[in-house]
């Protein structure tokens, strides 16, 4: 039954973050790429904390949790908020993708060293099948780039890289190092610390026309803030505690295939039989790593 549970957890993470795609392209729109991180990052801190309060969790972290806490905080949330944004100054979203959902394989090989997790054969089976499903999804407008623009594109490569191993580091030493506070407190403050680094981008660099924001921007911005980065981390730090840390990260592979489907749906994005056979191998993959 606990098992149960986080794949269940796993799978509001994947929903939320994988939806968060389209979203995410219909806010740019409208926002600045970091602003509106500081507005939706503050909403959702604030609700936590508030509903938090109302049930009575204690709000801060017990004393010598501190450090963990910025540890999880930086690796868990930076890496997303701050890293992954800078990494498309040189990359296309497909682009960043690939190299991003890399993270499995790190997660997998440091969980091993780690935290004793040795990979079995399905679950290394699942993990190629999950990332040969991402990479068909993704990959198909490189092939005809020419050298120099991938040579120009090597920065944001990197970047996005650090973005793959800071998260794959965070799934790790989130299980190494659990931190002892309830779930809504601990994805607040992790969010406060993960997010500090962009109120300083934000702030010093950029400015909102708040004339040219719409409805829809607005909306997208309360999904931002509530769904994809509220509830999603509350499950994904839930499912860390009921799931090995490879198989966790291997359940990631969903998000890229669920926003692939949810960017036909509501942007009217491609849908053909390179999306389909791409959902087959990563729903197999993580089937597979689930029995391992």
């Amino acid at each position: 039954m606990r098992l149960n549970a986080g794949y269940g957890y796993l799978l509001v993470t994947a929903g939320a973050w994988g939806c968060n795609w389209p979203v995410m392209k219909l806010l740019m729109r409208e926002w600045p790429p970091f602003s509106f991180r500081i507005l939706a990052g503050g909403g959702a801190i604030v609700l936590l904390l508030a509903i938090a309060w109302r049930q009575g969790d204690a709000l801060l972290p017990p004393p010598g949790q501190w450090r963990r806490l910025v540890v999880a905080g930086f690796l868990n949330v930076s890496s997303w908020s701050v890293v992954a944004p800078l990494s498309l100054f040189w990359l296309d979203a497909s682009e960043a993708a690939i190299i991003a959902y890399t993270m499995p394989v790190w997660a997998t090989m440091l969980a091993w060293p780690f935290l004793g997790e040795r990979p079995t054969w399905p679950r290394l089976a699942g993990l190629a099948l999950g990332l040969a499903g991402v990479t068909l999804l993704m990959a198909g407008p490189l092939a005809t780039l020419p050298a120099a623009q991938v040579l120009a594109k090597l920065p944001g490569a990197g970047l996005i890289m650090l973005t793959a191993l800071m998260f794959a580091g965070g799934t790790v030493f989130t299980k190494r190092y659990p931190l002892t506070m309830p779930p809504l407190p601990l994805v607040a403050w992790q969010l406060v610390i993960g997010l500090s680094p962009v109120v300083v981008i934000g702030l010093g660099f950029e400015h909102i026309e708040w004339e040219g924001i719409t409805a829809l921007g607005w909306g997208c911005l309360v999904y931002v803030g509530l769904i994809a980065q509220g509830l999603a981390y509350l499950a994904w730090f839930r499912a860390l505690k009921r799931l090995p840390a490879s198989t966790a990260a291997i359940g990631s592979l969903l998000v890229p295939v669920i926003g692939v489907l949810s960017s036909a749906w509501l942007l009217g994005e491609p849908l053909g039989p390179r999306q389909l056979v791409s959902l087959a191998l990563t729903l197999g993959g993580v089937v597979l790593a689930a029995r391992g």
